[in-house]
């Protein structure tokens, strides 16, 4: 993890400022009501134009936070989280694939059709489900039975171009946008919840569990192959189409990244030796609720 990857990332959350302050200015101007307002979001724009220098301290920080971080656990103000990802697509898969994407007040279940090397994405089907405000501060049975139906309920309408082959259990891809702590690719327990979820009896649970007994309850014949935060997923999506992609940022309420780290440089990994000699790290560096980390 060099300088140059951290200095990307400041840039840009920056640059995600400045976007936005010229957007609203020139929307502005097309209505016609330029004047004070105009002058103030081009102070806005002017502020946000962080000189050279102070981005090189503030990388020059979070890259000794980040080393601390992947140091030991509690080591640092970045929460460096191992993401148990050792090796990201190439363009190369084939075959039909299912994700479920669990973030907030909806999640999405989503099939896709991949061709292999030189074809890529053939076809995809998605639907985006809202939950039921009572569901998130009820109990984990009502929570995930509910994300359980209608996964089943979307795998019941799958044509035939997404059928598979007798035999071949269907995968899925877990996209779990709250804090975890991995104990494995596919395995996971639950910190806490954030985004108006509060089940307390499903903190501590391993979130993949949840689901699967979820879905067995469905009889849906589905393996959890993969969980994964927004930005590690954000980062394969991105690998699938250039292998020159190396990270990936998401801002929003919390804002954290994900960054391919080679696996010698994570002093606190004690796994299974990864074969690529490479691991996804994903950290966070703001929360609107938490603050760092």
């Amino acid at each position: 993890m060099g300088r140059v990857t951290v200095v990307v990332v400041c840039c840009a959350a920056l640059a995600a400022g400045v976007a936005a302050a010229v957007v609203v200015c020139r929307r502005v101007k097309r209505g016609g009501k330029c004047g004070k307002a105009n002058g103030i979001m081009k102070e806005f724009e002017e502020k946000c134009r962080t000189p050279a220098a102070k981005l090189k301290l503030v990388a020059d920080a979070m890259t000794v936070e980040m080393h601390a971080g992947l140091a030991s656990e509690g080591g640092s103000k970045l929460k460096m989280i191992i993401s148990y990802v050792d090796n990201l697509p190439t363009g190369d898969e084939k075959g039909t694939y299912y994700a479920l994407d669990l973030g907030g007040t909806n999640f999405r279940v989503l099939r896709v059709h991949l061709g292999g090397k030189g074809v890529g994405l053939i076809n995809q089907e998605f639907a985006e489900v809202s939950i039921p405000p009572h569901l998130m501060t009820g109990t984990s049975d009502a929570l995930f039975d509910y994300i359980a139906a209608e996964l089943a309920k979307f795998v019941s309408q799958e044509s035939e171009e997404f059928k598979l082959s007798p035999g071949r259990q269907r995968e899925l891809g877990f996209t779990f946008s709250f804090p975890v702590m991995q104990t494995s690719i596919n395995t996971g327990t639950l910190v806490r919840w954030t985004k108006g979820f509060s089940i307390d009896e499903m903190v501590g649970r391993d979130v993949v569990e949840e689901l699967s007994r979820a879905m067995a309850k469905q009889g849906l014949d589905m393996s959890v192959s993969a969980l994964v935060n927004d930005t590690v997923g954000t980062l394969a999506g991105g690998r699938y189409t250039n292998k020159d992609v190396v990270a990936a940022v998401i801002l929003g309420t919390g804002s954290n990244a994900a960054y391919v780290e080679r696996a010698q440089a994570i002093p606190k990994w004690h796994g299974v030796p990864s074969k690529s000699g490479e691991m996804v790290s994903n950290f966070f560096f703001y929360s609107y609720k938490h603050g760092v980390g």
